[in-house]
């Protein structure tokens, strides 16, 4: 009969042996010499429950050893290769970390090429007669009526000799509120603006009875003798351009544009000084300016050249 091949390895390690004679159902301790441990322990089994459980027993056993040896591998294989428990992450216990997308590109716009539009020239001022900034005053204008010319009868000077002429005979300062140069104390043509103007003083050149000529009156003086000379043309046009810028700033008519010998009965200012002439220079300025005009009044002196009171 053949023997379990478990029940053989149960011998092997238990020292057993069977008696082939008695058909491998009597199981007999090792008698030899190099073994009494197992002899001794073998001796609490008796021949009748080795028969009966003997071949049971060992396919238990051999059932066991299987499993149990191949857990031995495993537990040995673990711990003879510690570099897989070195490669192993950290525990991450925050959960996933979630990146937030990227933003999507701002839109583009093109804007189509445009085509500047010509450059246009400035248009010319119309309707506003300009003169220098010294013309105009930072003081309130007074209510001026009359534009008064006046001529030095001197062949020189300029603002300044007059006002100390002037400031000679008691007056307080320059009589005149402008004085045009002929290019000798001063420019030929040059316009200069007296101290009385700036401070929108009344005029100390043309007294009368009601004084009406300088307490309205513009007083004007041209340097020269004009009952000699005649003014130069540069005294002219300044005079003329002058005229016009007062007469329309201030709203002066025509009529009230006059030489200091209408005022009354003098000289001044100079059989060459010719003030139709003036007028008609000063509406061609303003037409050229854009600005309107009445029609040209031509005076003969009427009351003016009857009012013969002497004075300054």
């Amino acid at each position: 009969m053949l023997e379990n091949p478990a029940y053989v390895r149960y011998k092997g390690m238990h020292g057993c042996h069977v008696d082939r004679a008695d058909g491998g159902n009597r199981l007999g301790a090792s008698t030899t010499p190099d073994s009494p441990g197992h002899a001794s322990g073998l001796s609490s089994f008796s021949s009748s429950s080795l028969k009966s459980k003997g071949p049971r027993m060992a396919l238990k056993i051999s059932r066991l050893t299987i499993p149990l040896c191949a857990i031995g591998v495993f537990v040995a294989a673990g711990c003879s290769s510690p570099a897989v428990m070195d490669t192993l992450p950290e525990p991450n216990f925050n959960g996933p970390v979630v990146s937030a997308p990227p933003p999507a590109p701002a839109p583009t716009f093109t804007t189509p090429p445009t085509t500047p539009a010509p450059a246009q020239k400035a248009p010319v001022a119309s309707g506003r007669m300009t003169g220098p900034r010294d013309w105009t005053p930072t003081v309130a204008a007074r209510p001026w009526r009359y534009i008064v010319i006046h001529h030095s009868a001197t062949p020189s000077g300029s603002a300044a000799e007059f006002d100390r002429m002037h400031k000679a005979k008691g007056w307080d300062e320059l009589g005149y509120h402008f004085v045009i140069g002929n290019g000798t104390g001063s420019g030929n043509g040059q316009v200069e603006v007296g101290s009385r103007w700036r401070a929108q003083k009344w005029g100390a050149h043309a007294k009368t009875a009601d004084n009406r000529f300088n307490d309205y009156g513009i007083g004007i003086c041209l340097v020269g003798n004009f009952d000699i000379d005649r003014p130069t043309a540069a005294q002219v046009a300044s005079l003329s351009k002058l005229v016009a810028f007062l007469e329309k700033t201030y709203r002066i008519t025509d009529t009230n544009i006059v030489g200091h010998g209408q005022t009354k009965a003098t000289d001044c200012p100079g059989k060459f000084m010719n003030v139709a002439q003036i007028k008609s220079m000063a509406r061609q300025a303003l037409a050229e300016a854009g600005e309107s005009t009445g029609p040209l009044a031509v005076t003969a002196g009427g009351d003016m050249l009857q009012d013969a009171h002497a004075g300054q």
